[in-house]
């Protein structure tokens, strides 16, 4: 039997990778970098929002809950389990401020049926002093097991440390535009204990599960709706809150499946800029080899040939960066990023698993994007002629004479902009390459003075330092409370699903809030005319959260109040749009703190922190990962520029050479080939910024559009300086390289490929 006969063109490779180390090395680098970053992710993002989702069954999270104004009779119960359909729980809870450090408290009994408790650390509560707490709230105040803190004058010692299945992300109310797991903590206690602690805070709170669950969430709005107006009948609604709407339970899960589509998208524009970078290197690998390919092609090897053999080694380059960039995926960076979410959420235990998507998504599509487009690219190329490879023709089309540059410029900056010129299609990548590169440093760097800046103008803006809304109309002695009526109605579900707008009925002569609009017409805050489009003179319509009414309000000025979506207007409009009596109030506006009212009475108190926690939970929780954005970004910076600036040196290597026998010096050398990148690097990067800033408004504002509130986009002039800094110092070190590499150029280079 004959042996076959290896391919001979086989042995090249061991020398085109040992010539082309350096080169190779930075793209299989790269490569495993942002594989081992996407699975890693993918991993740990597939693994928890799976624990997530297996938390409904296992821990029977509720499909809503509801608060009255009183404890609900049997009978009412009996009367909404019947008509409703529906199994009602009692929830209550108590919710008091912290004695030993500045937080609020929210303290549920025995949880054994519904909203079920995932002890993560110790035992549960058995003492009427004991309580379990969040994961989060424990070590955000350096609680630990067998320490105590003091709630409304209580001693209480932490017995375990838990994760509440209603409580994955901890959103105080469901109007909060962010959780805030610093400021707000929540815990469960032994039915005698919460018994125990005083009354003034009880909140009476009821889950319920239907008998039937919905299949989606249409159903479950429609069911809700439903259910409303029965729970309505049987008491005074004071909250009423289904599981799809709420933030405390849905938002985690939103949070990791939007992650997923943005880390997806990162990937694949690295890929294909990558995909791209290696069609430009092997573009430039046959022009260096054409007389070679030119022979072995009129010795008989056929095109197809030619194309395999020149996509083996990428092909290989990102195979094995796959297979170690999954390894370090499901190892080191899995724990990295459920980290991340862990730091921001109270989450169920989980545990890894094996995800077959995410090796799809990170090894063979990537390996299909890098094959397809430089398949079509060797294909193109290679349909030129043996005979056009021997003579170094390689372009399909009549070559053209170079225009003509005005002989006034002088020789060096002519020579620079021929340089320029002949590496066009490099610097179309250099372009996108650093526009990509800007756009990830932009975003690590902005978010830390753009949340900075939100909370300086709320506090500058801040209506007054405490706002108290009253649960019954009380009266105060303090000096400078002023009263004014409260309310809030939601926004139609149109653009996105209803938010919650807050009223506020306020003296025509306010010390507090100084109106534009006047009658029937109404101020609407900044935040909630740039978040939704609204200007003076529109009418916008609001809806009752627990009914079918809708409300529709002339609006006659844009009131500066970036914190809240918010609807002002005058007190006696207030009193005849919802029927109240004329001399209804339910708050107050002071700047100092009101101590001769009843907790009791006292529903909610707002001051500046409250209104500051979207920052501050942002700052706190992403802090982290915009540093990893700023690593990669000045990365793939250095890395993109390394790789183009060199294959533009190594297009050139010959002419280089050349100039050395003519007697040019390294530094004038440098001057044509280097600055002549150093110029396109230069106006790429002051391009580019205000192009990425462009993007990064509206990505932003995609983002926060679904939170609820609004962050204004905000871009100080030092970011720009930052940004462009970073290009320039990245830059720097890449001329650095590139440098060394020129003045290993031998002046016998010249000598070869002479046609």
């Amino acid at each position: 039997m004959t042996k076959k006969m290896k391919n001979p063109l086989n042995r090249r490779l061991p020398r085109e990778l040992k010539s082309e180390f350096g080169k190779y090395l930075v793209i299989f680098l790269f490569f495993i970098m942002v594989i081992s970053l996407v699975s890693g992710f993918l991993v740990a993002d597939t693994s928890l929002h799976t624990a997530y989702l297996d938390a409904f069954d296992k821990y029977n999270i509720e499909d809503g809950n509801f608060a009255y104004a009183e404890e609900a009779s049997d009978d009412a119960i009996a009367a909404i389990e019947k008509d409703g359909k529906v199994k009602v729980y009692a929830n209550f809870y108590k919710e008091e401020d912290t004695d030993d450090f500045e937080s609020t408290f929210r303290a549920f009994g025995e949880r054994n049926d519904i909203d079920k408790v995932c002890l993560l650390d110790g035992d549960m509560p058995k003492a009427d002093t004991d309580v379990a707490i969040d994961r989060l709230y424990a070590k955000n105040h350096d609680l630990e097991i067998g320490d105590k803190f003091g709630v409304a004058g209580k001693d209480l010692t932490i017995s375990g440390i838990v994760a509440l299945s209603d409580y994955s992300t901890l959103y105080q109310n469901a109007s909060d535009m962010m959780f805030d797991n610093d400021k707000f903590g929540v815990g469960v206690m032994t039915d005698a204990g919460f018994a125990a602690l005083r009354e003034n805070h009880l909140h009476y709170n009821y889950s319920w599960s239907y008998d039937t669950a919905p299949e989606d969430d249409a159903e479950a709005k429609d069911m809700a709706e439903d259910l409303m107006p029965i729970l309505a009948e049987n008491g005074m609604l004071t909250n009423f809150l289904p599981e799809y709407l709420n933030q405390a339970i849905i938002f985690a899960g939103d949070d990791m499946g939007g992650d997923m589509s943005m880390i997806l998208a990162f990937l694949y524009i690295v890929i294909v800029i990558l995909a791209f970078v290696f069609s430009i290197t092997i573009s430039n690998n046959i022009t260096k080899e054409a007389n070679v390919i030119g022979t072995l092609r009129a010795s008989g090897y056929s095109r197809g040939e030619m194309v395999r053999h020149y996509l083996i080694m990428p092909m290989l380059v990102l195979l094995v960066a796959a297979v170690v960039g999954n390894v370090l995926g499901y190892t080191w960076l899995e724990q990295i990023f459920a980290n991340q979410y862990l730091a921001s959420y109270g989450l169920t235990t989980y545990e890894v698993l094996i995800n077959p998507q995410a090796f799809v998504l990170t090894t063979v599509i990537p390996l299909i994007l890098l094959f397809i487009i430089n398949f079509v690219m060797l294909t193109v190329k290679m349909r030129i002629s043996p005979l056009q490879f021997i003579r170094r023709d390689l372009s399909k089309r009549k070559k053209k004479k170079a225009f003509r540059l005005n002989t006034k410029i002088p020789i060096m900056r002519r020579f620079q902009m021929r340089v320029i010129f002949q590496n066009f299609p490099n610097h179309v990548m250099i372009f996108f390459g650093v526009f990509f590169a800007n756009f990830i440093l932009m975003f690590g760097m902005i978010l830390q003075p753009m949340l900075v800046h939100y909370q300086n103008t709320i506090t500058d803006n801040v209506l007054s330092a405490y706002q108290y809304i009253l649960k019954t109309p009380a009266e105060t002695e303090t000096d400078g409370a002023e009263k004014f009526c409260f309310g809030s109605l939601d926004t139609l579900p149109e653009k996105r699903s209803s938010e919650s707008v807050s009223l506020y009925g306020v003296k025509p002569d306010s010390d507090y809030v100084k109106l534009h609009s006047s009658g029937k017409k109404v101020d609407i805050s900044t935040a909630y005319a740039e978040k939704y489009g609204v200007e003076k003179g529109d009418t916008i319509t609001l809806k009752d959260p627990y009914g079918s009414d809708k409300y529709k309000f002339e609006v006659g000025g844009i009131y500066d109040y970036p914190s809240t979506i918010a609807v002002f207007m005058e007190q006696d409009l207030f009193r005849q749009t919802f029927d109240y009596d004329s001399d209804y109030f339910n708050a107050y506006f002071s700047d100092q703190k009101i101590k001769d009212v009843d907790d009791a009475l006292i529903s909610t108190e707002i001051t500046v922190d409250d209104l500051t926690k979207t920052s501050r939970q942002l700052i706190r929780s992403m802090g982290s990962m915009m540093n990893l954005f700023l690593v990669f970004g000045a990365l793939m910076f250095v890395l993109i520029l390394y790789l183009l600036s060199k294959i533009i040196i190594e297009k050139n290597a010959q002419s280089i050479s050349m100039v050395k026998i003519l007697g040019y010096n390294n530094r004038e050398i440098n001057r044509i080939y280097l600055h002549s990148t150093t110029i396109v690097v230069i106006l790429c990067i002051l391009i580019t910024i205000p192009i990425s800033s462009l993007v990064m408004k509206e990505v932003m504002e995609v983002v926060f559009f679904e939170y609820s509130g609004w962050i204004t986009y905000y871009m100080p002039a030092v970011t720009y300086v930052e940004v462009a800094a970073s290009g320039v110092i990245c830059y720097a070190i890449v001329a650095f390289l590139l440098n060394r590499k020129v003045k290993k150029i031998p002046m016998s280079d010249a000598l070869k490929n002479v046609e």
